[in-house]
């Protein structure tokens, strides 16, 4: 059974930073390697939204409203993403879901708050 783990988010001042984490489990290195990976937002009232994706050959999308701030990355030995989150605004608070898609198959994780607030 595949799971998908983020870490845990928190509160940050704006202006600040916020690293988070993601673990596949249940999956091989061999498909968690030629699996997109990505990050997707849901603030309160709103819909999801994609903050960004990692292909299996390492190209990288992001929406406008992180370009510049927010950086993925994917570990294959460790099945595992990464989002760096700089300059923090309090319109990045959502909770944060981690996102594997492989052919027809689409997993998602729990969900990780994180909240910008002075």
């Amino acid at each position: 059974q595949v799971q998908l783990v983020e870490s845990a988010g928190g509160l940050v001042q704006p202006g600040g930073s916020l690293s988070l984490s993601c673990a596949a489990s249940g999956i091989s290195f061999s498909i968690f390697s030629n699996s997109r990976m990505g990050w997707y937002r849901q603030a309160p009232g709103k819909q999801r939204e994609l903050v960004a994706y990692i292909t299996s050959g390492g190209s990288t999308t992001y929406a406008d409203s992180v370009k510049g701030r927010f950086t993925i990355s994917r570990d294959n030995t460790k099945n595992q993403i990464y989002l760096q989150m700089n300059s923090l605004r309090p319109e990045d608070t959502a909770v944060y879901f981690c996102n594997m898609v492989k052919g027809p198959y689409d997993y998602w994780g729990q969900g990780t708050q994180v909240t910008v607030s002075s």
